[in-house]
């Protein structure tokens, strides 16, 4: 069941205090709520280093950036695709020689309903590929940085966990015989929060100070669909974000910006919009199921995901 801890108009970034000497790294922040989180960080005095695919794109978002917040503004970007694991690898190395201290690792990028089965060239179905295991396999790489400020990881999500078989399907991992657009999409995005929790749970036995929360935009109007979905889902969504159903990425962008810098938040949670179908509406703490934190499949998962990435967390 949705609370809100913050009162009637939930967490907004009148909330956020200073961040001036904190340094947030975000994946995917040149487009939609990850650039909107951007702007909010840089304008409360962060530095913020976006992990982003084009280059192209990464110089025009640090370019508009500087142009709102000054020449000196300190946002920069780093070349990285979370669909290939050598890609992640290299711009964690680039990113350990040169970012000395990181406050939170937000794991915003995904790609969602690819309408047909696409592969990576490390193996795996494109969405679980890109969305978890690029992901699980950055956070660890970067951990040691993280603990060192005491900081925090955040996994942006999406109530499309809700779709899908409420699972994850081990036997086959890459829907090679029930490919589905939304039930795969929803595996990827699972998988993610299963990630998450079992690392809480890592965590709070290595007693670690790094904080670990699971965060979801809501219904944001993004690019996000329009970039790889269908035509008739994208087709569906452009008529929804006419609609008081869908809010402004940057309002997309408050749950994230929130796990990364509020304290005294709840590590079982799921935060995001608290109104309507909690797709939109005041952002807290929203309805977390069950099944999202089933103990015996993240274990699973988590051995898995070790396996198939080639990076065994010490913890």
């Amino acid at each position: 069941m949705a609370d809100n801890s913050f009162g009637p108009s939930g967490w907004t970034p009148d909330l956020l205090g200073t961040q001036n000497g904190k340094t947030f790294l975000i994946t995917g922040g040149n487009s939609g709520v990850g650039f909107e989180a951007t702007r909010l960080l840089l304008g409360k005095g962060a530095e913020v280093v976006m992990l982003n695919r084009s280059a192209e794109r990464s110089e025009a978002a640090v370019a508009k950036l500087k142009e709102e917040f000054g020449a000196e503004a300190r946002v920069s970007f780093v070349r990285m695709d979370l669909a290939e694991l050598d890609s992640v690898r290299n711009a964690a190395a680039k990113v350990l020689e040169t970012v000395p201290r990181i406050d939170a690792v937000i794991c915003n990028a995904a790609i969602a309903q690819v309408p047909s089965q696409k592969i990576t060239v490390d193996g795996f179905e494109s969405m679980l590929g890109t969305n978890h295991y690029g992901h699980f396999l950055l956070c660890g790489l970067l951990f040691e940085r993280v603990e060192q400020a005491e900081g925090r990881i955040v996994v942006v999500a999406s109530l499309g966990y809700k779709m899908g078989i409420k699972t994850i399907q081990f036997d086959d991992m890459n829907w090679d015989h029930n490919y589905h657009q939304n039930k795969t999409y929803s595996q990827s995005k699972l998988a993610q929060m299963m990630f998450a929790y079992e690392l809480q749970d890592r965590l709070a036995a290595a007693n670690s100070a790094v904080e670990v929360y699971v965060c979801h935009p809501g219904s944001s109007s993004t690019s996000l669909i329009s970039t790889s979905g269908n035509l008739a889902t994208r087709i569906m969504f452009k008529l929804m974000s006419l609609s008081p159903l869908v809010q402004s990425a940057e309002q997309g962008a408050y749950p994230e910006v929130m796990c990364a810098t509020e304290g005294g938040l709840d590590l079982r949670a799921l935060y995001g919009p608290t109104g309507r179908n909690e797709w939109v509406g005041p952002v807290g703490k929203g309805t977390l199921e069950p099944f999202a934190h089933d103990k015996a499949t993240m274990e699973r998962l988590w051995r898995l995901s070790e396996q198939e990435t080639g990076f065994d967390w010490e913890l």
